[in-house]
């Protein structure tokens, strides 16, 4: 009788256990589901966090660069803007593709610090960003992105030899886009992620949402398939983008390329943080991008 009352009684724990678990997981899945849900209505505000007109300096006091004004419309008619800066001189044209937070104004002291390189310089925002109209998205980026390097070929008449791509963390997904299927001299890739799913596995490394994002940024996808000459610079105390995830797509990407450690930098001060090493190996690469012919491209 004994023993069959603790046969009896280990069964209803196992059971308990069993329901116990059960129950756990349950909740659990539940969770992840209501996390999910949450990501993916909340996701743009997650990746994009755009300050628009008149949020921001649009009226510097002085610049060493003059500056033009400039409206531009994407193929699916969303009106945009940007500045072109030009230090009135036959210069190659830096075309800057900006990161996920502010506008254009915001990277003014940026530009004013490339001077010294010779550059001109065009810089626009995404829809939804300073005084482009629309709400941002990745297909919608892209297709400002390649609006901006239709601009100063078609318009402006820039030879695409005399065009340097430049993206900086979100920037620069969309610098290869727009160069793995224009030509240019070369392109400058600073603070870049691998994709999305990648930064969603770093934001959130305890739940497994990466699945539930629906922008991709498959930067690490399209890499080795980009044959532009490539300069990749990034960070060492990157907080945002970590320094391995940025080793890791110059890892992906064809030859030729080249990889500058910005010592102490992190992802928002490495233009500061990188003192005259920073701007002599943009100035090194951008030289010697243009003395390769666009047939070797």
């Amino acid at each position: 009788m004994e023993i069959q009352e603790t046969q009896i009684s280990d069964l209803f724990l196992k059971v308990k256990v069993v329901m116990t678990i059960s129950h756990i997981v349950g909740l659990t899945l539940l969770f992840l589901l209501a996390a999910a849900v949450i990501l993916v209505g909340c996701e743009r505000w997650i990746v994009y966090h755009p300050y628009k007109y008149p949020e921001g300096n649009w009226s510097p006091s002085s610049s060493s660069f003059s500056k033009e004004d400039i409206s531009f419309v994407a193929s699916d008619g969303v009106a945009l803007h940007g500045w072109y800066f030009s230090s009135n001189r036959s210069n190659p044209t830096l075309l800057w593709f900006h990161g996920n937070a502010g506008n254009i104004t915001h990277r003014l002291d940026n530009i004013e610090m490339l001077k010294p390189l010779n550059l001109d310089v065009f810089i626009f925002d995404y829809r939804g960003y300073g005084k482009s109209e629309g709400e941002p998205n990745e297909e919608g980026i892209y297709l400002d992105s390649q609006a901006a390097y239709d601009w100063l070929v078609k318009v402006k008449k820039i030879q695409p030899e005399n065009i340097i791509l430049f993206g900086r963390s979100l920037g620069g997904v969309c610098a290869i886009e727009v160069g793995s299927k224009n030509p240019a001299a070369g392109i400058i890739l600073e603070s870049v992620f691998p994709s999305a799913s990648k930064m969603a596995r770093k934001m959130f490394p305890v739940l497994p949402l990466s699945w539930a994002i629906k922008s991709r940024f498959d930067a690490i996808g399209k890499v080795p398939n980009l044959k532009l000459p490539k300069l990749f610079l990034h960070g060492t105390q990157d907080e945002v983008v970590p320094y391995k995830l940025g080793r890791e797509l110059f890892s992906a990407a064809a030859t030729p390329k080249i990889f500058y450690d910005i010592k102490g930098a992190g992802h928002n001060d490495t233009y500061i943080m990188g003192g005259r090493g920073y701007y002599n190996a943009l100035d090194e690469f951008i030289t010697e991008t243009l003395k390769i012919p666009m047939t070797s491209h």
